[in-house]
């Protein structure tokens, strides 16, 4: 009741990271719905998005983030409070391990064969962030050789 009634800010992040042959990383977390989604969660008071994210996708599923830059910040609605994202994309070499307490499944995917069941909001929000990544850069995260 009382987060309803005070709508607080929160800020958070989420992490779009593509391993060498351009593949997302996508994780299913234990808790709350079933579907596939992006590593990340929320910021520490004074951290900087990179290093959450760094640290977020660390945590979540052991891999190490590199090349790392924001390239969205959106806001939305968590439960009555203002929900600020900054979407951060990079690569990582590591394989996904779950840490089996907040996250029990993690892998790789192809852009065209992403997993199910997930959001049709994460899926736009997908496609806007890799043609924002593609204008930014001039190529976008996924071509790797």
């Amino acid at each position: 009741m009382l987060w309803t009634l005070r709508r607080p800010t929160v800020e958070g992040v989420r992490v779009l990271a593509f391993n060498a042959q351009g593949h997302l990383l996508m994780q299913r977390h234990s808790y709350g719905s079933d579907d596939w989604m992006f590593p990340g969660g929320g910021m520490d008071k004074g951290e900087h998005p990179l290093a959450a994210s760094e640290r977020e996708l660390r945590e979540e599923t052991g891999c190490k983030l590199t090349g790392a830059r924001e390239i969205q910040t959106v806001v939305e609605d968590l439960f009555g409070a203002t929900n600020i994202v900054h979407v951060v994309i990079g690569r990582t070499d590591s394989t996904p391990e779950p840490d089996g307490r907040e996250v029990i499944e993690a892998d790789f995917f192809p852009l065209d064969a992403l997993p199910e069941p997930m959001t049709e909001d994460l899926r736009q929000g997908l496609q806007l962030w890799m043609e924002t990544d593609r204008r930014a850069s001039g190529a976008g995260m996924p071509a790797s050789k």
